[in-house]
């Protein structure tokens, strides 16, 4: 697989503290820049940017993906298994609340992977995954 640019993305959060106590000491997100109503993470070699917006509101919206029900929108990061491992581990053994709990997902097909999802304070969803076979990221059930 190529190696792929960076992403940016900027999402709402009710309160920049637990935001910094979710990404970065929980995921083990380094912080970047800073200001009192926003701050960078580097998440896994993305920029990631959580604003402050008091009255942010998440979706609530869910669609049936082999067997579970994704919530949408949500965004993540695509790791390597020891790596993926290693994160599921500390989150349980932090008592996270996962919306779905860390699994296999679309075994024996070309886009078996390794799966969690769970919220940040704000209720934004994330999915962390893990490719079996990193090469068919993108390949077609």
């Amino acid at each position: 697989m190529a190696e792929l640019p960076p992403f940016h993305l900027a999402f709402p959060v009710h309160d920049i503290a637990a935001a910094r106590a979710f990404y970065g000491t929980l995921l083990g997100c380094p912080e970047g820049r800073s200001a009192a109503d926003w701050v960078d993470f580097d998440f896994y070699g993305h920029q990631i940017v959580a604003h402050h917006s008091p009255d942010a509101k998440p979706r609530a919206h869910r669609n049936p993906v082999d067997g579970h029900d994704v919530p949408v929108p949500h965004f993540g990061a695509v790791l390597k298994m020891d790596h993926w491992k290693a994160l599921a581990a500390r989150l349980e053994a932090a008592g996270t609340d996962f919306v779905i709990a860390p699994t296999i997902r679309f075994e024996g097909l070309p886009g078996e992977q390794a799966t969690m999802f769970f919220l940040d304070p704000s209720g934004n969803a994330l999915e962390i995954k893990a490719m079996a076979n990193p090469e068919n990221l993108f390949a077609k059930q």
